[in-house]
């Protein structure tokens, strides 16, 4: 009987991370999710059949926590997604600077810290997948958007090093440029103004996490850039 991969999406949600969960559920992977309040998680949980673990990403100690609960339920993960971000808006010589603070550690310092525990047990067992979910912003920064713009190109430059270092030792690494808007599954009234595939589908990125993480290791990817076909560049 095949050992079924198991697949960990630390900053779960309803939007990309639920569309991801749902398609690995569906692939026969076992999910298991992480969020700072798991309890938003109960339907999706019980839609794939995935366990929820409470998670603050920039707190080592609660991230070693949810590992080894994930190890110990379902073995050393097969991929690793890391979604979580946060962004404090506003001009430049108006923003508060623990607000400031607080965005770029969730967006970057998160990022290293999951990735590193997930690297740590990754090349312990030989093989892996560590995926990052960028932003428009992780390659331009906007008007007021400083932290997230920040956040978003550390996050950028932690795959980029991770790859060089961790692809010679079989841990695929990749960061995805998110460009444009993504639809929510609610309904969204940007995507109604936008006309027809104006947002991203999530189910549609979702595809492209896995197709990414399937890719042939002789021909690996670092990053992958997806974008509205209507979209200016």
């Amino acid at each position: 009987m095949a050992v079924k991969e198991v697949a960990l999406i630390v900053g779960a949600g309803e939007g990309l991370s639920g569309s991801f969960a749902r398609l690995c559920a569906s692939q026969g992977m076992d999910v298991a999710l992480g969020a700072r309040n798991p309890d938003k998680l109960t339907d999706l949980c019980a839609e794939t059949g995935a366990g929820a673990h409470q998670c603050d990403v920039v707190d080592g100690a609660s991230v070693d926590a949810m590992f080894d609960a994930v190890v110990a339920e379902k073995g050393i993960p097969d991929l690793v997604v890391y979604n979580p971000s946060a962004r404090a808006r506003g001009p430049i010589t108006e923003l508060d600077r623990e607000d400031f603070k607080n965005a770029v550690l969730i967006t970057a310092y998160g990022g290293f810290v999951v990735g590193q525990k997930a690297a740590q047990l990754m090349l312990e067992r030989g093989s892996g997948t560590i995926l990052f979910t960028g932003a428009s912003a992780s390659v331009k920064g906007y008007p007021n958007s400083s932290s997230f713009a920040m956040g978003k190109f550390g996050l950028r430059g932690l795959a980029q090093s991770m790859a060089r270092e961790l692809h010679p030792q079989n841990i695929h690494i990749g960061h995805f440029v998110i460009d444009g808007g993504i639809v929510k599954k609610s309904g969204d009234d940007r995507a109604a103004a936008r006309g027809e595939d104006g947002m991203l589908d999530p189910d549609a990125i979702a595809a492209s996490y896995l197709q990414f993480h399937r890719q042939h290791r002789s021909a690996w990817s670092w990053e992958l850039e997806v974008r509205p076909w209507v979209e200016k560049f």
